[in-house]
């Protein structure tokens, strides 16, 4: 080192022994470091001439680990982990309409929001996550769980034209949310959508007010869409139309609008969403749990339509698992496109990571590792006995890690997440007691509400 040089400050360097930036495409560097400071990320350089040029505060050396951007979840509804495994087996609509909305009815509350979102997180930061798109009620309970644990959430503002425990009716469900927006407009950890469930619970008038608040407001809008066959075939009765038909027929297609789902879109709809710059949150395990059905994301990926990962909410799914999601992604877009060179590896590591952050409209902030960008990362360790031999970093992240192997995760260049060797993940910002206590709490109260459901 030349000692006459003056060094630039840091925060931290991450040294690391293979790192995959996502952008630029398909690249896999060795032996980098990232230096980060104030969250953000400074520079990207070798190892070898990082301490040439730096002084950082703390240096963390992965060895034998992979250095990649913090997942992205692009869809899930995070309070309903306290619904994991309630009515499995079932199609969507007896799904929904008979244990999953009574339950609510009977359940539902700030601190169900509140608990449920906070193991939600525990369970995110865990398998590598560092983002998730949420819709569900109570955003001010849900913003303080992810704020206490310090992971980054676009939550959305529900909107029904029915009453809940949270909101009577489309109005109110607005007006909460907004007030919602404004109480957390400064918190750096949260962004905002409005959330209006689905086209066959939320009228056009609904719709059309929503689409002209998120323009004034700035902000992204997050529905399902033709998750099913019956959800399509009723909006034809309904309405003469398909679903994106009818958004499209209103005007409201756009380059804020995710879609969860989209398991069935004929030609003209996939052009619908290129012209519009709409996206897709793609959720492989629900579509196929429910029995959905599966997308044929080869055919929507070949044309151009930007393709996020989310796993659903635990209830439907019945893990928040993103390299579940990546591997089954993968695998099903081959076997359903009868090419087995359909979707690779990189692809879908783009699909969990880049693409997520541009349905949200975070891209200029997070999804690759860049100069300028928050040092939002996941570690994942290389060195495990099922991991190896390796000959392609990328392809083992998809078709042989899993969560597991996830060593550390930063949000904003902060460590929430830490597994050592052989040992059980350490939080920041949470102790595992409070997560036990959490879970018995509602572990009792979910059982007794099953209990009443069956006497019925």
């Amino acid at each position: 080192m030349n000692k006459n040089v003056d060094l630039i400050k840091a925060d931290l360097i991450i040294e690391a022994r293979w790192l995959l930036p996502i952008i630029p495409q398909n690249t896999l560097l060795e032996h980098q470091a990232v230096i980060i400071q104030s969250g953000v990320i400074i520079d990207i350089c070798a190892i070898t001439a990082v301490h040439d040029r730096y002084q950082a505060n703390e240096t963390v050396q992965l060895n034998d680990q992979v250095l990649m951007p913090g997942l992205i979840n692009c869809h899930t509804h995070a309070a309903m982990n306290l619904m994991r495994g309630l009515a499995d087996d079932l199609p969507l609509m007896p799904w929904l309409e008979q244990h999953i909305w009574p339950a609510e009815a009977q359940l539902m509350s700030l601190n169900f929001v509140h608990d449920g979102t906070l193991l939600a997180c525990a369970e995110m930061l865990s398998g590598g996550m560092t983002t998730f798109n949420d819709m569900y009620f109570h955003p001010l309970a849900a913003a303080e769980a992810c704020v206490k644990i310090g992971m980054r959430a676009n939550l959305g503002l529900v909107v029904l034209e029915f009453a809940t425990n949270y909101a009577n009716d489309a109005e109110s469900y607005i007006q909460q949310g907004l007030e919602a927006r404004d109480a957390l407009r400064d918190e750096a950890l949260i962004s905002f959508s409005f959330a209006p469930h689905a086209p066959y619970t939320v009228t056009d008038a609904t719709f059309q007010r929503i689409m002209t608040l998120a323009e004034q407001v700035n902000i992204g809008v997050h529905t399902h869409m033709h998750e099913t066959q019956h959800e399509i075939s009723e909006s034809e009765k309904t309405h003469g139309l398909r679903p994106l038909n009818r958004l499209a027929n209103l005007g409201l297609l756009g380059p804020n609008l995710t879609f969860a789902h989209c398991v069935y879109l004929d030609d003209a709809e996939i052009k619908l969403l290129i012209e519009h710059g709409c996206s897709i949150a793609h959720c492989p395990s629900s579509n196929l749990k429910l029995a959905s059905g599966i997308a044929p994301i080869a055919e929507y990926a070949k044309h151009g339509v930007n393709i996020g990962l989310g796993t659903d909410g635990a209830a439907s799914n019945n893990r928040l698992d993103l390299f579940a999601e990546m591997r089954l992604a993968a695998l099903l877009a081959k076997g359903q496109s009868g090419n087995a060179t359909a979707v690779s590896a990189h692809e879908v590591l783009r699909m969990a990571t880049i693409n997520g952050a541009k349905a949200l409209g975070l891209d200029d902030k997070i999804g690759s590792i860049e100069t300028g960008k928050l040092a939002d990362l996941t570690a994942v360790r290389m060195s495990d006995m099922n991991m190896r031999p390796c000959f392609d970093v990328a392809s083992h992240l998809v078709y042989v890690a899993g969560r597991e192997q996830v060593s550390h995760v930063w949000v904003n260049g902060d460590l929430k997440y830490h597994k050592p060797n052989s040992s059980d993940g350490v939080y920041s910002n949470v102790e595992p007691q409070e997560l036990s206590d959490i879970i018995n709490k509602w572990q009792n109260k979910v059982a007794q509400f099953r209990s009443s459901e069956q006497t019925i």
